[in-house]
């Protein structure tokens, strides 16, 4: 059996728990808790919480599945420990490629000749359709919807229940308001909002 950590602390880390209790129906992990940037004393969820300093200590063996919390940078220093994390109630086609430390809230749907490249968050109900690609980092909230030939590229936020149209690439490190509906191409670095989609002059708070 294998020592698993979750690394993060936040809600969705919490959620994830329960996420690996249903994934996990073979036992080949033990869950032994979460990491955070320091160890907190008070735990949690029952489970102690541990430091980075820790992974490159006393548990340098254990697997790890990230949540959305740290940074891309943190999550690349122990990529050859990640491992993903998919529901069971997901649908994946046979034909799509899963990166290191992707996890997939239930019941998303990832169709024919997708990519989800390495560290792709994805919350509750998305929709990734044929020949899409998410890039490294990016994040989905629920209830996102991709047509075909979408390509998200790297530390994207796509908001919750947003749209985007087939053939759009979204520019790395955009943010996608919440019920967006993108229909031209974004450039990197933009923020969208609206139906149709248009660019905001400042950052979402």
């Amino acid at each position: 059996m294998k020592d698993l950590l979750i690394m993060g602390n936040g809600v969705h880390a919490c959620e994830m728990v329960e996420i690996i209790e249903r994934w996990n129906q073979n036992n080949e992990y033990r869950f032994l808790g979460f990491v955070a940037g320091k160890p907190d004393e008070n735990g949690l969820m029952g489970y102690p919480v541990f430091g980075l300093e820790d992974l490159r200590g006393s548990l340098r063996h254990a697997a790890l599945i990230p949540d959305n919390t740290f940074e891309l940078e943190v999550k690349q220093e122990f990529y050859g420990r990640m491992i993903s994390l998919i529901d069971p109630s997901c649908f994946v086609s046979r034909t799509a490629q899963i990166g290191r430390g992707v996890v997939l809230f239930p019941h998303c749907y990832v169709g024919l000749n997708a990519i989800l490249e390495d560290f792709v968050f994805c919350l509750s109900g998305s929709i990734i359709n044929h020949d899409d690609m998410i890039g490294e980092g990016s994040i989905l909230a629920s209830g996102v919807r991709l047509a075909g030939h979408v390509k998200v590229e790297r530390e994207v936020y796509l908001g919750q229940a947003c749209t985007i149209k087939q053939y759009i690439t979204i520019g790395e490190k955009s943010i996608i308001g919440t019920g967006a509906v993108v229909v031209k191409d974004v450039d990197p670095n933009s923020v969208m909002a609206g139906n149709p989609a248009r660019k905001l002059e400042k950052k979402l708070k």
